[in-house]
């Protein structure tokens, strides 16, 4: 039995079915039903926005839907494409495919494929931790770069005609010229626009269906008036009947390097999508979601999508909502959806064909526009101004160089920000200030003295390689600009959480050096396994024991019982030499 539950974890879909409920299935079926409403059009909008056919956002959905609910934690997450990944595909799929629909799907399912096994890896690794290595301000930035550059993709489908142009920026130029030669089609914009406004304010009524309104009530007006022949507004025209198969998606070898950064780029966003939404519903619904099994969930879903001519996809932000508003209970609600879309296209593929394609453009636009952050940002100018314009600078990234180059470099500024707090830490030279327990860093404390001869110096990160030299230049200079000649150079260790052999060899040296001189290294609260390290390394011995303290009372202590200082506390009541 613990062998069946374990192998079970790997699929919560089973465990969820083992313990179901039957109150459950009509709120599972119905919501799964309202979702299938919503799931049709916005998987062709996004698959025309990522540069192939929109039948294959069809089979971007059920297949992964299917998936998810075996193999995915969370119980009403709803996965499927998302315009947060429609730039990176797009980015790829558009300069390699040359305009060939066959190799764009290649390319784009290759894309699903590395993304999932990048999932399925790091998850399997434990490692779910890492997007959370992007920082609140670049995560902004970079999805504010992919939403312009959704939004500058298809306002050009919205105008009713297409442009060629390098970049966000370049494209937005040649939109503006085509718009002044004349070029828009008006019935396109019309009902794009009709759309959109729809969509937009519709989109606070949870329960309404807004964009299934507006779809629906363009592809009636485009098919009752015949605009496609009398107008030319693009349609997306009839769909193949039938399920996706299976299908291995092979490219040239020319494309395998792009591939597999757009797959990366792709698993990054995806995940730390759907990583934040799985957390936010888990705690509304209180229930608890391993964020390594998310991973893997995710990493299934779209290796599946990769496999059965699909493209990358994420957690959707606008169709979870619709399930939970429509009373799901279950993984069963992305089941029924699923089998609902795959009904359609068995039993009447033409249904949509008179679907224009400024209404799929409205689609992509409205949801783009829910990408962007500004309120948050404002707060973040207000109150740390670098951030703010960290955040800009991958914006920029983003809208200049292009999605995947934008991504590659919010994740070095990721790293450079990482790397930046603990190369450069903050460190303090200690005294004692009246009316204030323990000892406080004297450019807080002005007022603040330093017993003769002894010199408190804190240093606030962990020691590693990228900081050992200027933890040594640190410290000398703490010696040097003491009131008085020092004996002991005591390290208020408390922050240190770790230190590696770089840092202890350095240790090593700076001890060396302050022997020479005369001057004892101590420590005082360092943390037992840091200490275990130094133990490792052979430093605890070089240093020796006695010059460990539990406290820095406890070291002060010893200072002034082994040298004989006029030094008075500031709550000593005359007695010398003693701290209190």
């Amino acid at each position: 039995m613990p062998r069946q539950a374990g192998w079970m974890n790997w699929a919560p879909g089973l465990l969820v079915l083992r313990d179901y409920q039957r109150s459950w299935l009509a709120h599972d079926l119905v919501a799964g039903l309202v979702l299938s409403t919503m799931l049709a059009p916005v998987g062709i909008a996004y698959a025309v926005a990522s540069g192939v056919p929109g039948v294959y956002g069809l089979y971007a959905t059920i297949i992964p839907l299917l998936a998810y609910a075996l193999f995915g934690p969370s119980r009403i997450l709803v996965l499927g494409p998302d315009s947060s990944l429609a730039a990176v595909i797009l980015g790829v799929v558009l300069p390699l495919s040359a305009g060939d629909p066959a190799r764009a799907i290649a390319l784009a399912s290759a894309m699903a494929v590395v993304s999932g096994l990048v999932c399925i890896i790091t998850g399997a690794a434990r490692l779910g931790f890492v997007t959370e290595l992007l920082s609140k301000p670049i995560r902004y930035g970079y999805m504010n770069g992919i939403a312009l550059t959704v939004l500058v993709s298809q306002l050009p489908k919205l105008f009713g005609f297409s442009v060629e142009g390098e970049g966000p920026l370049g494209k937005l130029w040649a939109m503006a010229q085509a718009i002044a030669q004349g070029k828009t089609n008006w019935a396109a914009f019309a009902i794009g626009a009709g759309v959109l406004a729809v969509v937009l304010a519709l989109k606070s009524y949870r329960r309404v269906p807004g964009i299934l309104i507006a779809v629906v009530g363009a592809t009636l007006i485009v098919g009752v008036l015949g605009l496609d022949e009398s107008h030319g507004v693009s349609v997306l025209g009839p769909l193949p009947r039938g399920l996706p198969a299976f299908a291995f998606p092979w490219i040239d070898s020319n494309a395998i390097v792009s591939v597999l950064i757009g797959g990366f780029a792709v698993a990054m966003v995806s995940f730390a999508d759907t990583s934040v939404l799985s957390r936010v519903y888990a705690a509304r619904l209180r229930q608890t979601v391993d964020p390594n099994q998310e991973m893997i969930g995710l990493g299934l879903a779209n290796l599946a999508a990769g496999f059965f001519q699909g493209f990358p996809i994420s957690s959707s932000s606008s169709r979870t909502p619709v399930a939970e508003a429509a009373g799901s209970r279950t993984q069963l609600t992305g089941v029924v959806g699923a089998l609902a879309v795959a009904l359609l296209l068995v039993v009447a593929p033409n249904l949509l064909e008179n679907l224009p394609g400024a209404a799929l453009a409205a689609v992509v636009i409205a949801s783009a526009l829910g990408l962007i952050e500004f309120k948050d940002l404002v707060r973040i100018y207000r109150i740390q101004r670098w951030e703010f314009w960290l955040s800009m600078a991958c914006f920029a990234g983003v809208a200049i160089l292009g999605a995947i180059p934008g991504i590659g470099l919010a994740v070095v500024a990721a790293v450079i920000e990482f790397l930046w707090d603990g190369w450069r830490p903050h460190s303090a030279i200690l005294g004692r200030a009246e009316g204030v327990k323990g000892y406080h860093d004297i450019t807080r404390y002005p007022e603040a003295r330093q017993i003769p001869g002894l010199v408190l110096f804190r240093w606030d990160a962990p020691l590693f390689f990228a900081n050992a030299e200027f933890f040594r230049e640190r410290a000398l200079d703490a010696i040097a600009s003491a009131p008085s000649p020092a004996r002991w150079l005591v390290i208020a260790a408390e922050p240190v959480t770790s230190v590696d052999v770089t840092a202890a060899d350095v240790l090593a040296e700076l001890d060396s050096t302050l022997q020479a001189s005369g001057i004892e290294l101590v420590f005082a609260e360092l943390k037992d396994p840091v200490k275990d390290k130094l133990k490792r390394f052979e430093l605890f011995a070089q240093i020796g024991e006695m010059n460990f303290f539990p406290t820095v009372g406890e070291a002060v202590g010893a200072y002034l019982d082994a040298f004989d200082v006029d030094w008075v506390d500031w709550d000593d009541r005359g007695l010398k030499g003693r701290e209190t």
